[in-house]
């Protein structure tokens, strides 16, 4: 099986798209540990998008220093022993500096990130996670987090139009992007053994799931 070679899978996507869910139900089906994100502990998140240019700086920084510790925790505790499965990749911090920080402040957040000199583990499997912008849009309003509310649909289009760029030109580690406008992984059974099936299929670096395969 795939998974006796992927000790370590990640979940990724912009906000909205499902990647928690995914990466949870992911994680049980294979026994695996999980790695997940914990954005309601930052305590500027809510702030910045309220008022994204005073806040930016401030939000990145501390998810930066949140998972160069679970980087160093990973390393240390030697986690992946065993499958583990998480919902965001190391290397999309920088996505999000260059997306939301002035070119000062990106500056800035680049003498610390090599200052840490942060040596994140490479995924044996990415799962990319896609969804147009008004889909997510629609399904950040549905799921009514409440440091989520003052997100702007011009923001998620943003993020968006970022991981596309993103993963266009990411090649550390075997793709699967997934286009999840007709897919439930959540609750949709069928849908889940279908991902698990193309995930057991993959042969090339880069390839790509939709409902209509």
């Amino acid at each position: 099986m795939l998974f006796d070679k992927c000790r370590y899978v990640v979940v990724e996507g912009p906000v909205g798209v499902g990647k928690t869910s995914l990466a949870r139900r992911l994680a049980q089906h294979i026994a695996a540990a999980t790695l997940l994100e914990k954005p309601e502990e930052n305590p500027f998140l809510a702030k910045f998008y309220q008022d994204p240019p005073r806040y930016a700086l401030a939000t990145q920084l501390f998810f930066l220093f949140q998972r160069g510790n679970e980087v160093r925790d990973m390393a240390q505790m030697d986690l992946f022993r065993l499958n583990t499965v998480a919902d965001y990749l190391f290397d999309k911090d920088m996505l999000f500096a260059r997306l939301n920080l002035s070119d000062e402040e990106f500056a800035l957040y680049q003498q610390i990130y090599h200052s840490l000199q942060l040596q994140a583990p490479v995924p044996d499997l990415v799962i990319y996670l896609q969804a147009a912008p008004e889909t997510l849009v629609g399904r950040v309003r549905q799921r009514n987090q409440p440091y989520e509310q003052t997100i702007s649909d011009a923001y998620l289009f943003r993020v968006a139009q970022g991981y596309s760029d993103f993963f266009y030109h990411y090649d550390a580690a075997p793709v699967l992007m997934v286009n999840t406008e007709r897919l439930n992984f959540e609750d949709g059974d069928e849908d889940f053994s279908l991902l698990l099936q193309r995930i057991e299929e993959m042969r090339g670096p880069r390839e790509f799931f939709s409902r209509g395969d």
